[in-house]
């Protein structure tokens, strides 16, 4: 049996980790992995956080960025590169470019809100 699932641009959100994801596949009749498109707007950082129980990778498709990883010094990321990053490791992604850093976030098991862990303080 085979599934399609078409791309729809209005599916896009903002989130308050200062980015803008389109879910292109996260349901829970799959709870293996999910598939998100991310953009990150010039000069923004998103939130410092990790994610339980889940790792991420990220496959850049346009623009460049610096990925901060469990507190190691930075990384410059540019097109096609993937970022792995394990279940539960502080995490951010910079886009130091001058166009929207684009990037597919696959995520396994699936992505769930409730494993999400804002890293940042409060002020």
């Amino acid at each position: 049996m085979t599934y399609i699932n078409q791309y729809d641009p209005q599916n896009q959100f903002s989130t308050a980790e200062r980015c803008n994801i389109n879910e292109l596949l996260n349901n829970s009749h799959d709870n293996n992995y999910s598939i998100a498109r991310a953009s990150v707007a010039p000069g923004v950082t998103t939130q410092l956080h990790a994610v339980k129980n889940t790792t991420e990778r990220y496959i850049i498709l346009e623009g460049q960025g610096r990925v901060f990883i469990d507190g190691a010094l930075s990384e410059d990321v540019n097109h096609l590169d993937i970022v792995t990053i394990p279940a539960g490791v502080s995490q951010k992604i910079e886009n130091c470019g001058h166009t929207e850093l684009v990037f597919l976030c696959i995520c396994t098991p699936r992505f769930e809100q409730k494993n999400y862990c804002n890293l940042e303080s409060e002020n």
